[in-house]
């Protein structure tokens, strides 16, 4: 009998820490370091694989350059894989401006800082969040 007491505990112990470790929540920094000017304002996206160049951000931030640096923070971000695209939006129109052809007309860059030869993809802008973390993006 003191055997199964132990293990039923024991479960519920571990089911308890478990359900904690799923609803924990982190934040998730933002940092551009190279805006090239003070116009307009800094749109910054929070995507997970099915958001990402496809519909709205799961959070976005709008900010303004201060002291040539952008900062912003995500909050209660759950554990999971994702993806921060950022825009100088020069014209405060509040999307992507692009030529003719398709080529951007204002500043953005993506997670990770690929070296982009067309659209960003997830692939290449993804990372995991397992705890508090600092993104640097450059343009």
């Amino acid at each position: 009998m003191k055997t199964i007491a132990i293990l039923v505990i024991s479960t519920l112990i571990s089911f308890l820490t478990h359900a904690q470790d799923s609803i924990q929540t982190y934040t998730v920094s933002v940092k551009v370091d190279n805006p090239l000017n003070n116009r307009g304002h800094i749109l910054i996206g929070l995507h997970s694989a099915e958001t990402f160049m496809k519909t709205e951000a799961l959070q976005n931030i709008k900010t303004k350059v201060q002291d040539g640096k952008v900062l912003a923070t995500f909050k209660d971000v759950k554990l999971g894989t994702y993806a921060i695209m950022v825009l100088h939006d020069e014209n405060d129109n509040s999307r992507m401006d692009l030529e003719i052809n398709g080529m951007p007309l204002e500043y953005y860059g993506v997670s990770n800082n690929p070296m982009l030869f067309g659209p960003p993809t997830f692939n290449a802008a993804k990372f995991d969040l397992k705890s508090k973390m600092e993104i640097n993006i450059r343009f």
